[in-house]
């Protein structure tokens, strides 16, 4: 069984994304057959009502049989799964006992009963989930399931901005490694970084690592809010011309977004904010057609979810959420493999920081991004 610290092993990680191998994952033939009976049929016909409008009948029984054996894994073993937003629909709605987005998740993760955590989701938030949930054992399905956001800095970056700017609160965004965690003030969500940066006393905050977010931050603030050059590669690609080309081809159409889009299209869409904030406020609209700028998987998950909305399908796809599989989740979970840690210390720092956020008054509702709001400059912090 591997054990992988992702604090101590990053260059490791890298060689093995750049190869594509993971140099962990037993062969495909190690795999025990799974056959579509009708007693996975049974077991799993009402799931695929609920998917079937993204699976296709030709596709059911080969994931049918997966989607069975990892659901009678997770009680054999007191496991449970969580599921990200922009995990695909049967991962989503067919193996996923706790689902939202990232912090969400390190929440729920923290008050399971479970013993064993897969997080279906992209590394930093299994560290987060290990961080908030030290004595579970928690695995990821894909040692290679990284995050451009996240990889973007370090905690030396982080280190460097504060001998760079002494006395200045740093805050994180959630989807950062441990050790940059650890490096920060306190954490924050996109649903609430507006009130984290208005919660330190300061006329200057550095908040990291999106500079997109930062700027949509900056618009609702009167902090002045320094940034690092990070983004997300899926948010990243949103254009205004986007959302008016949906405009023009579907009036009336609702438009939702994230802030880790750049601030002209938070400026062009009816409503941006965080994941969660997202899916609640399509339950609520009223819309007819809708579209949600962001994952593609999210955009199918909040469908099955709010079937009176007519989604429109523009997304970008993120290739490293991707990488989670029913496949590697089963195996996962079937050889308990690819446990993640990490280092003592480090967890010690990066709790204080995630903690510090918890303190925080809890919003009565998630937050938005008011679109009116004008763009203010935002300086990138030079190290």
């Amino acid at each position: 069984m591997e054990i992988l610290d992702f604090t101590q092993n990053r260059e490791r990680q890298d060689s093995r994304r750049q190869t594509g191998d993971d140099g962990f994952s037993p062969a495909i033939s190690d795999r025990p057959a799974l056959p579509y009976t009708d007693e996975v049929k049974a077991a799993t016909d009402h799931l695929y009502e609920k998917v079937k409008d993204f699976i296709s009948p030709l596709e059911w029984p080969a994931k049918a049989p997966l989607i069975h054996a990892i659901n009678q894994l997770k009680k054999e073993k007191n496991a449970v799964i969580l599921a990200h937003n922009y995990m695909t629909a049967d991962i989503f709605h067919c193996v996923g006992d706790l689902m939202g987005d990232s912090l969400a998740l390190a929440r729920m993760a923290a008050t399971s009963d479970a013993e064993i955590i897969v997080q279906a989701g992209v590394h930093f938030m299994a560290e987060t989930a290990k961080i908030m949930a030290p004595n579970k054992k928690v695995l990821i399905p894909d040692t290679r399931a990284g995050c451009s956001l996240a990889s973007s800095i370090t905690g030396e970056d982080v280190r460097r901005i504060r001998a760079a700017y002494p006395g200045v609160p740093i805050v994180t965004y959630v989807n950062t490694s441990a050790e940059v965690k650890a490096e920060c003030d306190i954490c924050c969500t996109s649903s609430n970084a507006v009130q984290v940066v208005e919660s330190l006393g300061s006329d200057t905050v550095i908040l990291l690592p999106d500079e997109y977010l930062a700027k949509n931050v900056a618009a609702q603030t009167d902090i002045r809010i320094l940034t690092w050059k990070g983004s997300c590669e899926v948010h990243e690609k949103f254009t205004a011309e986007d959302v008016q080309d949906l405009r023009d081809a579907h009036p009336g159409i609702v438009i939702i977004t994230h802030p880790e889009s750049p601030l002209e299209v938070v400026q062009a869409a009816d409503f941006a904010g965080s994941t969660a904030a997202m899916a609640d406020w399509a339950r609520k609209s009223g819309a007819r057609q809708a579209v949600l700028l962001t994952e593609c998987s999210m955009s199918d998950n909040v469908a099955i979810d709010v079937p009176e909305i007519e989604f429109i399908r523009p997304c970008n796809l993120c290739p490293h959420m991707k990488r989670i599989t029913l496949e590697n989740i089963y195996d996962a979970l079937r050889l308990e493999q690819h446990e993640v840690i990490v280092d003592e210390e480090i967890a010690k720092r990066a709790r204080a920081s995630v903690q510090a956020m918890l303190d925080l008054p809890a919003p009565k509702t998630p937050a938005h991004f008011d679109p009116a709001k004008q763009e203010k400059f935002v300086e990138i912090v030079a190290v």
